[in-house]
């Protein structure tokens, strides 16, 4: 089932315990960000007026006892698009109580994870992230009939091979 505008928003919002998010493009082409990541490359400094849709949800999700998080898989040199979201987004979305994870294969094989993104809520639906080559997104899907399983797994993985985000910009 596809999960598109209003009834995505509703359908993430449902979620009960956790949601959970593996990314795995180097560049998004959202059309929302344009003139953010413009400005990024403007060299601006982000002031986090931006995120404040995100990070107020991520906040009353954590004051209701749930959480969120991603492990963001990336190879080095990272992409403009890499530099422009860990500084205007992810310094801001762990500020909020995101768990933002970073797994970086530069010079090392994939540990089992698969090459597109999804959401996992509740370690029981599952919703896969479809993009075009150039990271536009083109539609999210339900996946009925998905093992939670198998996604648990790449959970797991990717959380135990990934470093906290503010660990990783340290470095």
């Amino acid at each position: 089932m596809r999960l598109e505008g209003d009834a995505w928003q509703e359908f993430f919002d449902t979620f009960k315990h956790s949601a959970f998010r593996l990314e795995t493009r180097a560049v998004y082409t959202m059309p929302g960000e344009r003139d953010t990541y413009q400005r990024f490359l403007n060299g601006e400094a982000p002031t986090g007026g931006h995120a404040a849709e995100w990070t107020e949800k991520v906040r009353n999700y954590r004051a209701t006892g749930r959480t969120v998080g991603r492990v963001h898989v990336v190879t080095r040199p990272l992409s403009e698009y890499l530099r422009y979201e860990f500084a205007w987004w992810y310094r801001f979305n762990t500020a909020a109580g995101e768990d933002i994870r970073i797994l970086d294969l530069t010079d090392k094989p994939n540990p089992g994870l698969p090459e597109y993104d999804f959401w996992m809520f509740d370690d029981s639906q599952i919703v896969k992230m479809m993009y075009r080559d150039d990271g536009t997104q083109i539609g999210r899907e339900l996946l009925e009939d998905a093992d939670p399983s198998e996604y648990i797994r790449y959970r797991d993985i990717a959380v135990s091979s990934s470093v906290p985000f503010a660990e990783y910009v340290a470095d």
